[in-house]
């Protein structure tokens, strides 16, 4: 197997990393090392060599454009090979989702894709055959290209990059540009080809992808490996914290196994497609020797089919690929792995459960200081235009927050009077006279959206300030130059103000001043907490960092929205007040690096937009202190134990480990400390809820308890010889064992 770090780059900025083995993990290559890299319709080739990818990522807010050569140069001495891929601006670029983790690769990418819209490029159209932007996004390519031949990061030049991209699912979005843009998928390919880097080029599912330029497709002629590691990018096996989420890691590894298992006669075998239905069908690739594997695919999105394959029956269900190593034996199945609920999944996962611990907590006035961001008026605004500016073009990427100020005379004894707001996106919080009147939003499907209220006016001047804020920007879809964002249409009583003459400002004082960093913070006036709370306030506090090593979180599920920094870090920005469809927030616990953190004294900023009550937050630990499995004979054994036979040469699945397995594991630095349930027998329930079922071995908490206490990891057969004794002969056996680490 082929391991693979794959470094992506998009127009502005995209580094995402990717594993899959080539020989073992601390192989180096000196310059002598050139490697030959080609590929066909079924694999890349390397040296000659057929290779399987294996694929993970991490994505480019968490890098600098200074950053790439030496972490491909990281990559090389771990014995990770590279994918780089430099796409244009699409769906994997969110403007503003980049300031969270790094306001540097932040300003590199949305002031450079900006730029192109704002400096003077009015006819510039982005991902076409536009000559602006064609003439930009070559210089870019070319930059990148360079950096990497300098440092002779190319497999040619004895370098871990054995594959690039250009561009990224630009077939999807194709036809909105008409005649545009086959001229332009044309253009890329030559311009990339033309680089002589030494190494293929590929154009992620793009079907009319020209010459020597791979398609990068996702069905089984041209690449069965590539479409499972697509099939599982939407599932990542670690959490927000660094943590295994179970059971995705371990149907990951199964799905790994499996096509290891696969992958001689998946590289060298001949291929066949037969026929199994109307909508079912078997890859089947066979060498002359024997050696096969088999893929048994049902298409239908309904319901489960049976078919007959090799005059053995195969239940199939909907929707999903059967993986047969041997062409008889079903290794994994990509559909009951889904159904982790009611654990029917047939390869031999464990199950784990979070834990959150509060260590500490804010709840004394004492412990917090505040200052209330100002209100803007029109006289202290410097930038001033006749009617209404898109908050992309003007603020571009220095800030979330961009003020609309005008004033106004009212001449009505009716001090009350309707506000009516209209707005491309995507909240909207407005003031008169300094005081509150009013918040609204859009949402994800229509990010549009009016502001309705009544406002109390003072005969005379009045003063209206609107403050609009972004959520990160338009990332997906055609003509991204043409997205708006802020307020176009503003009206008080019958009148109406759009084209009026208003003040902008950019950003809040807050943020200019940089108030959550030490450089900054005492560039303010810092006061005690005053009730009642107010929008737009800024709140610190210290802490010291909790013991241990456990992941840090903050839980903020008493604040409103606003964004939150630990020592002048952004730990990006929080909304816990809009509510899911089932009336929670989608997050409340925020995962604070330790790397942020000192021992003691730690600067903890944040701003609120709402009304947010910051004694209401703690510091939590997460930890996994609960694992689970429960198998039953309905489960293969681990397919590690296959594996390991198969590379020794033993391809019958008779011969080895034919009991599934039950392998409690604890995080690393924890051992399992308890066994909670242990039960051999027919327990009842599952992991989330059990019982001692009809059927039950009296020796199962020993025997567990036994085979674990104290290890960091054990396995544990579902066998009536390891429990000694078949408690109850002549019913279908199964094992749950829950235990808890420490």
């Amino acid at each position: 197997m082929l391991r693979l770090l794959s470094c992506y780059w998009c127009f502005m900025l995209f580094l995402a990393v990717i594993g899959s083995g080539r020989g073992h993990r601390h192989e180096h290559h000196d310059d002598r090392d050139h490697r030959n890299v080609t590929y066909e319709g079924r694999s890349l080739i390397i040296n000659g060599h057929r290779k399987i990818l294996f694929s993970g990522s991490i994505h480019y807010p968490r890098s600098t454009p200074q950053m790439w050569p030496s972490l491909i140069a990281k990559a090389k001495e771990g014995g990770l090979d590279v994918i780089q891929t430099m796409t244009s601006v699409e769906e994997t670029i969110s403007f503003g989702s980049l300031k969270k983790y790094n306001p540097k690769a932040f300003t590199f990418a949305s002031g450079l894709v900006l730029s192109l819209r704002a400096n003077g490029l009015m006819g510039i159209v982005f991902r076409s055959d536009n000559k602006p932007y064609k003439y930009y996004m070559q210089r870019f390519v070319t930059k990148i290209v360079n950096m990497m031949k300098s440092e002779k990061l190319y497999a040619s030049q004895g370098g871990p990059i054995i594959l690039s991209q250009i561009e990224n699912e630009y077939q999807t979005i194709e036809p909105a540009f008409h005649e545009k843009g086959p001229p332009y998928v044309l253009w890329a390919a030559k311009m990339a080809v033309d680089f002589h880097t030494g190494v293929p080029w590929v154009m992620c599912k793009q079907d009319d992808a020209p010459g020597p330029v791979y398609h990068g497709g996702t069905n089984f002629g041209r690449t069965a490996a590539a479409f499972m590691i697509t099939g599982y990018y939407d599932q990542a096996p670690l959490d927000e914290y660094g943590l295994v989420r179970e059971p995705k890691w371990g149907h990951l590894k199964e799905l790994h196994a499996a096509i290891k298992l696969c992958s001689r006669p998946l590289l060298t075998g001949t291929q066949n497609v037969i026929s199994l239905g109307q909508l079912q069908e078997a890859f089947v690739f066979e060498e002359t020797s024997g050696v096969c594997a088999a893929f048994l695919v049902n298409n239908d999105e309904r319901k489960a089919v049976t078919v007959l394959f090799r005059n053995i029956s195969y239940e199939l269900p909907r929707k999903s690929i059967s993986i047969l190593p041997d062409c008889k034996t079903v290794a994994f199945n990509t559909e009951r792995v889904r159904l982790q609920a009611t654990l029917i999944s047939t390869v031999s996962t464990q199950y784990n459960k979070r834990s959150k611990t509060s260590n500490l907590k804010f709840d004394s006035d004492e412990k917090w200081e505040e200052y209330r961001e100002a209100i803007l008026n029109f006289d202290n605004t410097l930038l001033r235009a006749e009617g209404l500016l898109d908050q992309i073009s003007a603020a571009k990427d220095a800030s979330d927050y961009f003020w609309y100020t005008f004033r106004f005379h009212y001449n009505s004894s009716n001090a009350q009077a309707p506000l009516d707001v209209q707005s491309h996106g995507h909240i909207l919080h407005a003031f008169v006279n300094g005081e509150y009147t009013g918040s609204a939003h859009g949402s994800h499907d229509n990010v549009s959206f009016t502001l309705r209220n009544t406002v109390h006016l003072r005969q005379g001047t009045n003063d209206g300030a609107l403050l609009s804020v972004t959520v990160g920007l338009p990332d997906s879809g055609a003509f991204l130059e043409r997205k708006v964002a802020g307020v176009h249409r503003v009206r008080v009583q019958d009148k109406s103000f759009t084209n009026c003459s208003w003040g902008y400002q950019v950003g809040l004082i807050g943020e200019k001043l940089q108030i959550y960093s030490n450089l900054g913070l005492n560039k303010v006036l810092w006061s005690s907490i005053r009730s009642p709370t107010r929008q737009l306030t800024w709140y610190k506090t210290t802490f010291r960092a909790p013991a241990g090593n456990d992941p840090i979180a903050l839980n903020l599920q008493s604040m409103g929205k606003g964004e939150a920094w630990v020592n002048g870090q952004s730990i990006g920005r929080y909304w816990v007040s809009f509510k899911t469809s089932k009336g929670n927030p989608s997050q409340t616990r925020y995962h604070v690096p330790r790397g942020f953190l000192k021992p003691t004294g730690n600067l903890l900023v944040l701003l609120e937009e709402e009304n947010g009550n910051p004694l209401g937050i703690t510091v939590d630990t997460i930890a996994i202190r609960k694992v689970c499995g429960h198998v039953t004979n309905s489960h293969l054994p681990p397919l590690s134990s296959w594996l390991r036979h198969r590379q020794r040469g033993d391809t019958d699945i008779k011969k080895f480990g034919k009991k599934p397995t039950v392998q409690p594991s604890c995080p690393l630095g924890k051992k399992i400390s308890k066994i909670v349930f242990a039960s051999f027998g027919n327990p009842d329930g599952d992991c989330e809820r059990y019982a001692v079922g009809s059927c039950h071995s009296s020796h199962s908490q020993g025997v567990v308890e036994r085979a674990c206490m104290g290890k960091s990891r054990c396995s544990i057969p579902l066998s009536s010889r390891y429990f000694g004794g078949d408690p109850c002969p002549g019913i279908h056996k199964a094992l749950l064992v829950d235990a808890q680490c420490r």
